[in-house]
């Protein structure tokens, strides 16, 4: 049997197919137990988190393997096998140990370094555990992923190099500025009381928030963490619990809120968020003196804006509106319109074209003039000679009639984008699929941080000097553990190879009573003592060198080569094999 790994992380995902793929907690249930029911599989373990989902199995044939793993983790996530195909990675044998260790190091989370992923791992292994799907393979390798993990970060300043999602999150709302400095005294909302969601309100109480609301499903959930939050021993937040109904009344409250939830559908939609909003806006103050925007003494609506637009068009130096052949009033008032350009002549025949370049004309005084398209006269005034531009108008219709457009002459003025207000309500989004509307990234006030976000800002992230001390020790377990596993893939052959030798030992004693009925105990047991020591001195140096080679790369075959040689039942190092496991799996203790 072979360890396969088939995923999809954010390393080869965009989050949006990430967001569609993600399992819920019973899609991993039902996902463990078709993969141990498939042909290929023997055993099988689900690692989901925010950004990955990866199914590692032990199979007894790589291409089916494959084949199967990719289909099952396509038909449990909803997305089509050949949309999910081109994200999928695949890692066999040693490669597939190497990616978890890596994993369990953080050197592969989207914070490199962040200690998360342990507890995912921890969690992972118990559910496969509780649900018999994970053997000794996996068994094994997810508790030496573990210790690997916790050796990492113990023997390497990996988590300087990161931090925890949350943490980086806060960051990122706070626009890289002191975490502290900008959480203290604020409110915060945390939507969810599972294991992010309580870091995140932990983190949220040790920054200095002054309060911190929990929100869940199960009241009692809430609740819990909200006692937890109070008994603190390093925070003096005040913490309370409400149910998920009072969502929307708290978020007018807030000023941070963090959400990580299981759902499958939006928390938060773009107009709850921009209701809260305007519900905690105070009304703008009265003006004394003025009733309203129809008072006396100035304008407003539509013929105030009609207004800006002539006052518009007559501070330029193009003159009036008599003898223009375009709607001023209708056009004037669009970002980048230009009456040089091609937004004002586009689709105008050539008589409407001569008629606008004459009055374009009339209204410059002095220096260059310039007709849309046409020739520049500098320093002279009047009208357009139509006779000494016949070729230019025509050329200008001709084009307007072929391609419906005037290429422009000159860059129309630049459009000053209105200055977004600074934000009163900060969302921080960890859930996969996402729990917040991605359009509240639209609204003024509001500052969003999702998954996507995360990603893109931890692209370009500094890699600390400890990453690659981490990498030297992944690969000294990956090749310790992988000669573990080749050793003890001819255990069971040595052991019966024993058994074989200890049954003929006593085989030829039984013998030599019969042959020698009057031979005392004491002399009987020293001539049998004998024997098995002859035998245990041949079969010593064949057995260690044979478990030496065995440990090696390639030293599959050794196993194979000893069954051979002393004709070993293939049923008996079954046996063999399958009492080892039951004992392992007794000694074993919880994840």
């Amino acid at each position: 049997m072979s360890l396969l790994v088939v995923g999809l992380s954010h390393r080869s995902a965009p989050v949006s197919v990430l967001e569609r793929a993600a399992l819920n907690a019973d899609a991993q249930v039902k996902l463990l137990q078709d993969t141990v029911a498939a042909e290929p599989a023997s055993e099988a373990a689900v690692l989901a988190t925010c950004n990955r989902i990866e199914l590692y199995a032990d199979v007894d044939k790589f291409h089916a393997g494959v084949a199967e793993l990719s289909t099952l983790l396509a038909q449990h996530s909803g997305v089509g096998l050949e949309e999910l195909t081109p994200y999928l990675y695949v890692h066999y044998e040693d490669r597939a140990v190497h990616h978890l260790f890596s994993v369990a190091c953080g050197l592969d989370s989207m914070v490199v370094g962040e200690g998360q992923i342990l507890g995912q791992i921890k969690d992972s292994l118990a559910r496969a555990q509780d649900l018999h799907s994970a053997g000794r393979l996996l068994n094994d390798l997810f508790q030496q992923a573990l210790r690997v993990g916790k050796r990492a970060h113990s023997e390497t300043g990996i988590d300087r190099a990161g931090q925890s999602l949350v943490t980086f999150g806060l960051e990122q709302l706070a626009r890289g500025g002191d975490v502290q400095q900008w959480a203290r005294g604020k409110k915060a909302l945390v939507i969810g009381a599972g294991s992010m969601s309580s870091l995140a309100a932990a983190t949220l109480a040790r920054a200095g928030v002054a309060e911190i609301v929990v929100a869940n499903r199960t009241f009692d959930r809430a609740e819990r963490l909200a006692q937890i939050l109070m008994e603190g021993d390093d925070t003096d937040v005040a913490a309370r619990a409400v149910p998920m109904e009072s969502v929307p009344a708290e978020l007018t409250r807030a000023d941070v809120t963090v959400s990580c939830t299981g759902a499958t559908g939006l928390v938060l939609t773009a107009e709850s968020v921009a209701g809260a909003i305007e519900d905690r806006r105070p009304a703008p103050p009265a003006v004394p003196g003025e009733d309203g925007p129809g008072a006396p003494g100035g304008e407003s609506g539509p013929a105030a804006g009609e207004a800006a637009q002539r006052g518009g068009a007559s501070g330029t130096s193009l003159g009036s509106e008599d003898g223009c052949p375009l709607d001023l009033s209708a056009v004037q008032g669009t970002a980048g319109f230009s009456v040089l350009g091609e937004a004002a002549v586009a689709g105008m025949a050539a008589a409407d074209l001569e008629q606008h370049a004459a009055w374009v004309d009339n209204g410059t005084a002095g220096g260059d003039r310039r007709v849309a398209g046409g020739t520049a006269r500098p320093g002279q005034t009047g009208t357009l000679d139509p006779a000494a531009d016949t070729d230019a108008i025509a050329a200008l219709a001709a084009t307007v009639a072929t391609v419906g457009r005037i290429p422009e002459r000159r860059r129309p003025e630049p459009v000053e984008e209105p200055q977004r207000p600074e934000p009163v309500l900060f969302l921080l989004d960890l859930a996969m699929p996402r729990d917040i509307d991605a359009a509240v990234h639209r609204l003024a006030g509001v500052r969003l941080v999702d998954i996507e976000s995360l990603a893109e800002a931890s692209a370009g992230a500094p890699m600390a000097a400890d990453v690659d001390q981490v990498r030297r020790i992944v690969s000294d377990e990956v090749a310790a553990f992988g000669a573990a596993l080749r050793a003890a893939h001819i255990t069971p052959t040595v052991v019966a190879l024993r058994t074989m030798a200890a049954d003929v030992v006593a085989g030829e004693i039984a013998r030599l009573d019969g042959r020698l009925p009057g031979l005392d105990d004491k002399h009987r047991a020293e001539i049998t003592q004998t024997v098995r020591r002859v035998v245990d001195k041949l079969l010593h140096a064949p057995t260690v060198r044979v478990k030496q080679l065995a440990a090696e790369p390639g030293g599959a075959g050794y196993a194979d080569a000893l069954r051979t040689l002393f004709d070993l039942d293939p049923e008996t190092v079954a046996a063999v094999s399958r009492a080892e496991d039951s004992t392992t799996e007794k000694d074993r203790g919880p994840a």
